[in-house]
This record gives structure tokens, sequence and C-alpha cells, in this order.
């Protein structure tokens, strides 16, 4: 379970800034080598390699260098275990409000 966790704190982690974001919406469309993906953002390349990078170590998408091409694709399993978490969270939450919605008819019928 701690792994689980861990997972999803590095994968929420990578999800959490626009530019990652935007990186997997790309390449959920197929996949594209750095300069490709690094052409829609105004940032030194660097700095975008980190971006990649993050999302590697995330489990996200993973890369292969053929010659100075390095290709990235995206990697669909973390987000599937994000999607199951979040399938929880709304469950309890929904299991939640049901039981506040009885509460409130109950006291509704109390006051009647």
């Amino acid at each position: 379970m701690p792994q689980q966790v861990a997972e999803l704190d590095r994968l929420f982690q990578a999800l959490a800034d626009p530019t990652r974001r935007a990186v997997v919406e790309q390449l959920g469309r197929g996949p594209k080598g750095t300069s490709e993906l690094a052409r829609t953002f105004d940032m030194a390349l660097p700095s975008f390699i980190q971006h990649l990078e993050l999302l590697e170590r995330a489990g996200l998408v993973t890369s292969k260098k053929e010659g100075r091409v390095r290709t990235y694709w995206l990697t669909p399993r973390p987000l599937q275990a994000a999607e199951g978490w979040m399938a929880k969270q709304r469950e309890l939450w929904e299991l939640r409000l049901d039981q506040f919605d009885e509460y409130l008819n109950t006291l509704e019928e109390d006051e009647s």
C-alpha cells in the first residue's frame, strides 16, 4: 500500500503543473519528439526537458532515443490508477451526501 501511495503522490505532483498537463494532452494524440513537444512552450529547452523527466519519473511517459532524436509516448497505466483512486473518493462522498440527505429528511419529518 505505501508504494501505491507514493506512486499517486508522484502522479499528482506531475499533473499539478499546467505545462506537464499540456504535454500529457499532446502525447494523448500520439508520440512526439522532444523538439516537437517543446515548440509549443515559451521556455528554454533545458527547463522543458526537466518537465519531461518529471513526467517520466512519475511513469506517465516513456521515451526512446534513436540517433539524436528522443521520442516520448504516453503511458496510461498511472492515469488508470488515479482514475481508480478518484472513483473510490467519489463513491465515498456520494455515500456521505446520501446519508446527509437522509438525515435532513428525518429532521424535516420530525418538524412536521
